[in-house]
């Protein structure tokens, strides 16, 4: 079937190309106001302008990082958004060879008729806002759509409902020069099995590719930003060779090689765990045609949140931990982490039931 072919087929192209760099990943600080405002308050600092900045701050100038990045997803505040010094982040990204990147859906809606489950709105006016980002610096956009495990769930309509609006949002984007990353994520709510999150991933992702196909969605300008197929958090543990296995089988058997890379959200495991499987499944000798990397928030956030506390003293520190864990996770990405980057609050679990991001 034919794809998008329009005047940023080969732009789309080359930056999806170069997100999915091996040995790089993506850094996801596009959390909203009331969200990042929940981690500030854990740290007891105030959710304003000027700590919100600063914390984005700390985190796009930490002395070492930005080389295993390339690609940062900014809510729209901090696209906008300069340094103490006066330079744009979107500039600083650029002199780092970081593709800024935009959050731009507009949260989750319950879907009538159904046990609570949702898709993601914000396809009004979506057009002309890509095109505002593009202007601003943005190359790339995420879009969240969120499933659950049940008894019943995911519906076969929450299925297509949310395939459907990926599909959408991702070729409107690509219309005006961003690389969707399409996010279908399956909660890890629940005492399921892994057996039973694999089955339900790979329903989602094949449906969610139809949907792409038919709406004529550049897979070679795009990206997937999946769940790693696990059990429930209240389910039996398994440990990380079963989860490496069971998620690339899943995705041998739905995303097609075109797209070039898969970039993994950390869905609440803690810091060390996400590292640690997504370094098994680069070791996994088996058939990979895409990258397999990182788009992580929390599991790279977190225990520089802890060193940071909000305090101009702790900054040198909180950097340190900060460019830490992104060498750890770039290392995960090339099957050769060995361990080592693991602090208290690394080994912490952040799962939050429900999570709103």
């Amino acid at each position: 079937m034919a794809a998008y072919n329009g005047k940023y087929a080969e732009e789309l192209i080359a930056n999806a190309k170069k997100i999915a760099t091996p040995g790089k990943g993506i850094l996801a600080a596009d959390e909203s106001t009331g969200t990042i405002g929940k981690r500030l308050s854990a740290i007891n600092v105030e959710n304003v302008e000027s700590n919100r900045r600063a914390l984005r701050e700390l985190l796009f100038t930490a002395p070492g990082a930005m080389q295993y990045l390339s690609g940062v997803i900014l809510f729209e505040e901090t696209l906008y958004q300069k340094t103490a010094d006066g330079k744009p982040f979107v500039d600083l990204m650029n002199e780092n060879d970081v593709l800024p990147g935009i959050k731009v859906d507009k949260g989750t809606v319950d879907i009538a008729g159904t046990n609570g489950e949702t898709t993601t709105q914000g396809h009004d006016g979506l057009g002309a806002r890509c095109a505002e980002y593009y202007k601003a610096g943005a190359r790339f956009a995420k879009w969240r759509a969120v499933l659950k495990i049940g008894a019943n769930e995911p519906s076969e309509l929450a299925i297509q409902l949310n395939a459907q609006g990926l599909a959408r949002y991702a070729i409107i984007c690509q219309e005006n020069g961003l690389v969707p990353i399409v996010e279908p994520e399956i909660l890890t709510d629940g005492s399921h099995s892994i057996e039973k999150c694999a089955e339900v991933t790979e329903r989602v992702l094949a449906a969610t590719y139809k949907a792409l196909s038919e709406q004529k969605v550049l897979l070679e300008g795009s990206l997937l930003k999946p769940n790693m197929v696990s059990p429930g958090t209240e389910g039996p543990k398994v440990d990380e060779k079963t989860i490496a296995a069971l998620t690339v089988r899943a995705l041998q058997r739905t995303v097609p090689a075109a797209v070039p890379g898969i970039m993994f959200l950390s869905g609440g495991q803690s810091e060390e765990q996400a590292t640690v499987n997504l370094n098994a499944m680069n070791q996994l000798d088996t058939k990979k045609p895409w990258t397999l990397s990182f788009s992580y928030g929390r599991a790279l956030q977190k225990s520089t949140l802890a060193a940071w506390a909000g305090k101009e003293e702790n900054l040198k520190a909180a950097q340190e931990v900060f460019t830490g864990r992104a060498r750890a996770n770039s290392e995960a990405t090339l099957g050769k982490y060995a361990g080592g980057a693991a602090s208290g609050a690394a080994t912490e679990s952040l799962h939050v039931k429900g999570y709103v991001y």
